[in-house]
């Protein structure tokens, strides 16, 4: 599934195309994905301008100048596709710009998601209602972790994918935080000491960083919108690596949490 570094990827391919654009033409090539499409969906952004295109966690967001924020997600194998020329079967919505521009959200699986809401409320938008800070803002901080881990035996990796304790992160990019921080995946959330917190923060900001600035990690179907595949794989220290040797020479190990495999290495990460 797409997380926090391909949606950003994402949102900012989609941009350059976008942004400052009348939409001419919005046409939903049927009437569900996940869930159904706002049935008024094509008549509220057919006109409109497209003002600033944004994310919050794993969704992106395109205003417009009607007051209006579709919020899309790409689910497991959703993507985008810039000026596509011809159509695919799986390419479900497709945006003409007056500038003679197109984009097309193409996704075979059907899991992403389109909804429309209105910019004002978008920070009482149920599932954004519910999550905890963008861990590239500024509201994410040691303090903030501590808090939020106080009294906590539940595991770091297993509070740190908790939507509502930090919004976005996704199972690949905790993995590799972890181990950038020395942390090992299982220990209890609440005992460790705020000097480790903040190596954690850092971490976590780094590998974000390091990881949009690759366009993200290809798994799959993902691809970002001008087709090229994020390259942030080959950078992986310890994801997918499973019994091949860490820097300090001790193999990767590989065990599976809550149905999600976890990646760590035993020697570095206490």
């Amino acid at each position: 599934m797409p997380e926090l570094p391909e949606v950003e990827t994402t949102v900012r391919g989609l941009a350059p195309v976008l942004k400052g654009q009348r939409l001419v033409q919005v046409i939903a090539r049927r009437p569900d994905l996940r869930r159904p499409i706002p049935d008024d969906l094509v008549q509220r952004m057919t006109g409109a301008t497209v003002t600033a295109l944004g994310r919050r966690a794993k969704y992106g967001l395109i205003d417009t100048s009607r007051g209006d924020t579709m919020i899309f997600h790409l689910g497991m194998s959703g993507r985008w596709r810039v000026d596509p020329g011809e159509l695919l079967a799986h390419d479900h919505l497709v945006i003409e710009t007056g500038a003679g521009r197109s984009v097309a959200l193409n996704d075979p699986r059907r899991f992403g998601s389109l909804d429309l809401v209105a910019t004002s409320e978008l920070d009482s938008w149920p599932p954004f209602a519910a999550m905890g800070p963008e861990p590239l803002g500024r509201a994410f901080t040691a303090d903030y972790l501590a808090k939020a881990f106080a009294g906590r035996s539940a595991p770091v990796k297993a509070l740190l994918l908790d939507q509502g304790v930090v919004a976005g992160l996704g199972n690949i990019y905790v993995c590799e935080a972890l181990y950038t921080a020395g942390i090992a995946p299982g220990r209890a959330a609440g005992r460790i000491a705020k000097a480790r917190l903040e190596r954690l923060v850092e971490s976590i900001r780094a590998v974000l960083a390091a990881a949009i600035r690759a366009g993200g990690s290809s798994l799959r179907d993902y691809a970002r919108p001008d087709g090229e595949l994020g390259y942030f794989s080959k950078q992986w220290c310890v994801y997918g690596r499973e019994g091949k040797p860490c820097r300090c020479g001790e193999p990767v190990r590989r065990r599976v949490d809550s149905g999600r495999s976890t990646f760590f290495c035993p020697k570095c990460q206490r």
